[in-house]
């Protein structure tokens, strides 16, 4: 598979599965109607998934200039940090303008979505790599 459409694939998989638990979480904490923290979820793995496609890419060139090939634990919490790190970066204006409240309240709002999905976003790529391999960036110098 090339690189562009592995990355593609994951990052679509990535946010299908967001959206999924994200909607109805953020139903429940805000006690908002489904239809609208549905909509807000598709907004922010929206965004998510253009950041995805994006990050992947830089963190995927800079590992094909790495010495030691594979994923470690090491690189995976380096990827799973550097991916969320930049998304709250992003998404926290966006939750604040969306719900109306202040960027304080949208990064605590955020601190239970970003630990669970630094969790899920190590386990996920571990997952997608022992189903679709691992990339060409992790296995050899270009």
């Amino acid at each position: 598979m090339t690189p562009r459409t592995r990355r593609v694939l994951q990052a679509v998989l990535y946010e299908v599965f967001a959206i999924a638990f994200v909607g109805p979480v953020l139903g429940l904490v805000f006690d908002e109607p489904q239809s609208s923290t549905l909509l807000l979820a598709i907004v922010l793995s929206s965004i998510a998934l253009c950041w995805n496609y994006l990050f992947n890419a830089l963190f995927e060139r800079w590992e094909s200039r790495q010495k030691v090939k594979g994923r470690s634990l090491a690189r995976r919490l380096a990827h799973g940090a550097g991916f969320e790190g930049g998304l709250t970066l992003i998404l926290v204006p966006v939750m604040a303008f969306w719900l109306n409240t202040s960027f304080a309240v949208a990064f605590l709002a955020n601190l239970g979505l970003l630990a669970f999905f630094f969790v899920y976003a190590i386990a996920f790529t571990w997952a997608f790599d022992r189903v679709f391999g691992l990339p060409q960036s992790a296995l050899s110098a270009r």
